[in-house]
């Protein structure tokens, strides 16, 4: 199906037939954008690869927090291991070379999605570190549980908010794999 010409249909439906799974168990989250997951991984499916085989792989149980080279600066995890927090001190957030892979491995915390497009920064982006943090409008908001099953994907034109406390879980086991834009 990669070679076909994409519409949004027969992306989704290479979305939900999970051919990039590779194995994994884990579910794609449903605010998952399908198109541009489709292009993203035509363009760069052996990073794509190594990063859903290692998620795949990967022992959450085992695991300790730090940072792992899958493909050099291309791919890598973060594995943290720590206390969520209020909604209050949490902040809108985007990358534009690297998009996020975001998995919730024990505990739960909320994930705010938003589109770029209605973000207005409220510090200069950090090209350094590869981030920028915005303030966007609570109407083009909107917030998901993250736990175990579920990973979220956030592409350049994303913001998220990760890292809110759900009521009754005030730490989490997170594992975010970096993937370099194509």
């Amino acid at each position: 199906m990669l070679h076909e010409k994409i519409t949004p249909p027969r992306a989704a439906k290479w979305f939900h037939s999970r051919e990039w799974a590779q194995g994994l168990k884990l579910e794609a989250h449903k605010s998952t954008d399908a198109m541009e997951f489709y292009f993203q991984y035509a363009r760069n499916r052996e990073y794509w690869d190594q990063a859903l085989a290692w998620l795949r792989d990967a022992d959450p149980e085992q695991i300790p927090a730090g940072k792992y080279k899958i493909s050099g600066d291309k791919v890598y995890a973060l594995v943290s291991e720590g206390p969520t927090k209020s909604l209050e001190d949490t902040k809108w957030e985007a990358h534009q070379k690297y998009i996020d892979i975001q998995y919730v491995a024990s505990g739960k915390e909320k994930i705010g999605v938003a589109p770029l497009s209605k973000a207005v920064g409220i510090e200069p982006f950090n090209v350094e570190k590869d981030i920028g943090f915005f303030e966007i409008p609570e109407s083009d908001c909107r917030y998901y549980l993250a736990e175990p099953g579920t990973f979220f994907i956030f592409f350049p034109q994303d913001a998220h908010r990760p890292c809110i406390r759900v009521k009754g879980n005030d730490t989490d086991k997170k594992i975010v794999i970096k993937i370099r834009v194509s």
